[in-house]
């Protein structure tokens, strides 16, 4: 850790912080995201309609 000392003599620890990793975003996981949204879509659409079915 790192320590510094300010004026009045109080002690200030900051902590290591860890490094940051880049992932590349790949093309598998973005189709997998827009086939999971357009997923939630129809069932939000199928619900609406059965909610107006039975009304």
């Amino acid at each position: 850790m790192q320590v510094t000392q300010e004026d009045g003599g109080r002690l200030n620890a900051f902590a290591k912080e860890p490094r940051m990793e880049v992932i590349a975003e790949s093309s598998s996981r973005s189709n997998a995201s827009r086939l999971l949204i357009m997923a939630g879509a129809v069932l939000v659409v199928a619900l609406m309609a059965v909610s107006v079915a039975i009304s």
